[in-house]
Formats: C-alpha cells, sequence, structure tokens
C-alpha cells in the first residue's frame, strides 16, 4: 500500500467537447503521488477522454475544447505558454497497443533523453537507455540485441519497451491507456508486476475496462458513467463497500 505523499494533480470541473458533443462534464480529482490510480467504467464514458486531460493529448483533436483546471504540482498545465512538448517530457503515456518506432530497441529509448537534451555523451545514452529497460524490466531479454528492429518483439515486449521509452525522459506521472488489453495473460502479468515496481518513483493513472485488474494493480479507484465521475475512492471501498448504487451496479456486473 503507498503511503501518503500528498497531491501530485489537482483536476477542477474539467469538462471536454468534441465538437457539439460534451464527453466530460465537470470533473473534479485529486490524485495522490506515487499512488496508481485505477479509472473505470464502461465503455464510452470518458475515461481515456480525461486521461488524455493530463498531457493535452486532446490538444491533437481540432474538435476538442478542454475547460476546467489541472495542476500539476501548483502549475496549471492548460496554460497555452505552456508547451505541451515539456508537458508530456514530465507526464509519459502508454497506449493501448504498443507503438514502438520503426527504429532499433536502443534507438526507441535513446530517442527522447537525445531530443530533450538530458544526455550529453553516448556512454551517458547507453546507461540511461540500460536503466530505464531494466525499470522496464525488458533488460534481461533483450541486451545481447539491442540495434534489432523494435517491432521484430512479441507484444508484450514492445509494451514493456514502450514503457522503457515513457520512462527514459524521467518523467513524474505516467499514464496508461488500457496498455495490457492487446496483450496475453502472461504479458499481462509481467505489465501488472511492472507497475507495481513503477509506482515506488512514479505517480500512475491507468484506464482499464479490467475490473480485476484494476483491484490488483491500483489504490484509488475512479468510476466514470457517461461522461460523469460517478465515485472515487480507495480500491478496497470502491470495489467492497461503493457509496454509489451505480457504482454497486457497475462492479457487481449489472451493468456495463
Amino acid at each position: 500500500m503507498a503511503k501518503k505523499t500528498g497531491i501530485k494533480i489537482k483536476a477542477a470541473d474539467v469538462s471536454v467537447h468534441y465538437g457539439d458533443k460534451q464527453a466530460l462534464h465537470n470533473v473534479s480529482l485529486d490524485i495522490e503521488a506515487k499512488t496508481v490510480t485505477a479509472f473505470i467504467g464502461p465503455s464510452g464514458c470518458g475515461k481515456s477522454t480525461f486521461l488524455r486531460c493530463f498531457n493535452r493529448m486532446n490538444d491533437v483533436i481540432p474538435s476538442a475544447k478542454v475547460s476546467g483546471s489541472i495542476q500539476l504540482d501548483g502549475a496549471e498545465i492548460n496554460d497555452a505558454a505552456l508547451d505541451p512538448v515539456l508537458l508530456r517530457a514530465k507526464v509519459g503515456m502508454v497506449f493501448q497497443k504498443p507503438n514502438p518506432f520503426p527504429k532499433t530497441i536502443f534507438e526507441n529509448v535513446a530517442y527522447g533523453p537525445r531530443i530533450h537534451g538530458l544526455v550529453t555523451s553516448r556512454r551517458e545514452e547507453q546507461d540511461v537507455v540500460e536503466d530505464s529497460l531494466k525499470k522496464a524490466g525488458l533488460w534481461g531479454e533483450v541486451s545481447d540485441r539491442l540495434h534489432d528492429q523494435a517491432t521484430a518483439l512479441s507484444g508484450g515486449q514492445q509494451q514493456r519497451l514502450c514503457i522503457a521509452r515513457a520512462i527514459a525522459v524521467n518523467p513524474e506521472v505516467l499514464l496508461m491507456d488500457e496498455p495490457c488489453s492487446a496483450l496475453d495473460p502472461i504479458a499481462t502479468t509481467i505489465i501488472e508486476e511492472l507497475i507495481s515496481e513503477l509506482q515506488k518513483k512514479f505517480t500512475i493513472l491507468i484506464v482499464t475496462h479490467s475490473m480485476q485488474q484494476a483491484a490488483r494493480v491500483s489504490q484509488k479507484t475512479a468510476y466514470f458513467h457517461l461522461g460523469e465521475l460517478v465515485e472515487h475512492g480507495t480500491t478496497v471501498d470502491i470495489f467492497s463497500n461503493p457509496k454509489n448504487d451505480q457504482t454497486e451496479a457497475y462492479i457487481s456486473g449489472k451493468i456495463g
């Protein structure tokens, strides 16, 4: 169980419109540092839309309009003066489908530190690549083939490579959007164990369709329905003693 280490992110009255359609309605939520927070709820409930607010990925959708406030360590991330590229170095993201660059394993991990000027020599670059692959639980499997194409890895290995790539720039927050949905059960178990390890260093937000996964990996859970945050609390309370009837109906399988 993660110790309370203060609030890392404060979201207040966050709404998202895609054109005329409102996808998220006035969501307010505090995220604790170095804690895994799971977003659960039926398909189309707004959980991935909310996740993408934290690194301004909605900015890349022309019809998207985000309102409200999201503060990371007290600084407003929606400030027009803030470069989203710098924000995304602090708030890394792992997507549903593994998406390695069509480059070598080494180049995938080295790319971020290089473009952000975090490494000044080949030796430093090699150290960062090794450290990131170790943190992602992949070093033992790829240390002798760093110059092979990343696309030759298995799906589970590709997803761990994407995690290594995300953490190579030393972010503070890691967003995971259904990171295991394209993986087999063995690869899923490896990623879940990895999440528990990574939370010692990072604040992690995970969107998952699997309530079992949310129960296994998270300390806090937020339940969304039709673009609204219905309930938020400790994972133990949400799953064993939900306060809201709607949450209870979803957890018990009455609605899906």
